[in-house]
């Protein structure tokens, strides 16, 4: 996800500043793989996560929790009130993507073609850890937590939906917003950046129409694949010809869809594609580099009719807020050891947790955790291989290993929660 090689001598944890709430997590982690692997087992898809929804449900009313399922359609509220204090909503995001896994895991996807292949499953068990021992420490702590297990992440559509349902009218406005997303990065390493944290998306559907016939008589058509393919290749110019040098930003084209037989020219092909960016002037500037190439390939190749766009969906810039970033990380790196705690620098993958922030008009700090074993990840980082032998978010190999991971998962969300909430009187 764009990280920074992590520091190769991390420097251990503050003794004195490990919160006692921590204390419980050795006793609660069996569960909490067990669950991890069970989450992973049974992925669903955006907005049909009833199964992982109910599940959801059932452990943070064991832990005590106020749980309101069915907010944005499949998302879960869980709260745990605690007396005055300031509000912290912690964000966990649950759906899975359409990906045939290639793991080879004994708890590998049951669910044929939908996998866990971005570490949802791994975010919801780190916040149900989280609340399990913030629940049984209720002492330590004072105010309120709401806990927002999120559906839709992958589409672009779940965090908007749970706003549309009134989360804030309902469960209260919190002073801050915290989140945590797990990367190839070392379980046991966190990465924040400040400002412009997550890139802006626009993804699309470009249909271009041509003229069909038989493959043995291509003068006679228009033909949608070749004038696809010149597409293809011309929108690899479009960052390195028309985006400043100083910005950043991607366009990937992931998929390419013609015809159905070799002897067939068909009449249309279909391009989906991904257009990544931290600026306004930069996101407009590509989206209409797009539609010029487009609508130009199209006319060379002498089509007759106008291409067609169509937007799939959208994440905002995520902004991470500074001052809560250097609190929360201070409080984290004070735990885990700050030589564990890095900054990965703008990272051009996306999420939509910000706008929950910006609905709420509350500061954001979302964060990278690691998820790879360290022996095999310090493996890969000897040999110069990382990028091909350790799997990213979204490739169909990829897979967090249990532990360390979720004890750093959640010993980095429960040490932000306390970090903002309040302290009861003396």
């Amino acid at each position: 996800m764009g990280v920074s090689n992590p520091p190769s001598e991390p420097q251990g944890p503050d003794q004195e500043s490990i919160p006692s709430a921590l204390r419980g997590l050795d006793a609660a982690l069996p569960e909490l793989v067990d669950l991890y692997r069970d989450l992973h087992a049974h992925p669903e898809l955006s907005f049909e996560e009833h199964r992982t929804a109910a599940e959801i449900a059932r452990h943070a009313t064991a832990y005590g929790c106020d749980v309101t399922p069915g907010v944005g359609r499949t998302g879960v509220v869980a709260v745990l009130d605690n007396g005055e204090g300031p509000t912290v909503l912690l964000r966990a995001d649950f759906d899975a993507l359409p990906l045939v896994e290639r793991t080879g895991l004994p708890y590998a996807s049951r669910t044929e073609g939908v996998m866990h292949a971005c570490g949802h499953d791994l975010h919801v068990t780190c916040l149900l850890g989280a609340l399990k021992l913030l629940a049984a420490a209720r002492g330590s702590w004072c105010g309120r937590i709401v806990a927002v297990f999120q559906p839709a992440e992958e589409i672009g559509e779940g965090a908007q939906a749970m706003v549309d349902d009134g989360i804030f009218e309902r469960f209260g406005i919190p002073d801050v917003v915290l989140g945590q997303h797990v990367a190839p990065l070392p379980a046991g390493m966190v990465a924040c950046h400040a400002g412009e944290a997550f890139a802006a998306t626009d993804s699309l559907k470009v249909v271009m129409y041509g003229k069909g016939a038989h493959g043995s008589r291509p003068e006679t058509s228009v033909d949608p694949v070749v004038m696809a393919a010149a597409t293809v290749m011309r929108l690899q110019t479009v960052v390195s010809r028309e985006v400043p040098a100083g910005e950043t930003a991607v366009l990937t084209v992931g998929a390419l869809r013609a015809g159905t037989v070799d002897n067939i020219i068909p009449d249309e092909a279909e391009l989906r594609l991904s257009i990544r960016s931290y600026k306004e002037d930069v996101r407009a500037r590509m989206r209409a580099a797009v539609e010029r190439i487009v609508r130009g390939e199209a006319w060379v190749a002498g089509a007759t009719r106008e291409p067609e766009f169509t937007q799939l969906d959208a994440f905002p810039v995520l902004v991470n807020d500074e001052a809560a970033v250097a609190r929360t990380m201070a409080a984290i790196g004070a735990v885990v050891g700050d030589g564990q705690v890095i900054d990965p620098g703008p990272v051009t993958g996306s999420e939509d947790v910000g706008i929950l922030g910006t609905a709420a008009k509350a500061p954001v700090c979302y964060w990278l955790f690691g998820g790879c074993d360290p022996g095999t990840y310090a493996a890969a980082q000897a040999a110069g291989t990382v990028d091909s032998d350790i799997p990213s978010n979204h490739s169909p190999r990829f897979a967090p290993v249990p532990e360390p991971a979720v004890t750093t998962g959640v010993t980095a969300l429960t040490t932000a929660a306390l970090e903002w909430l309040g302290r009861p009187p003396a």
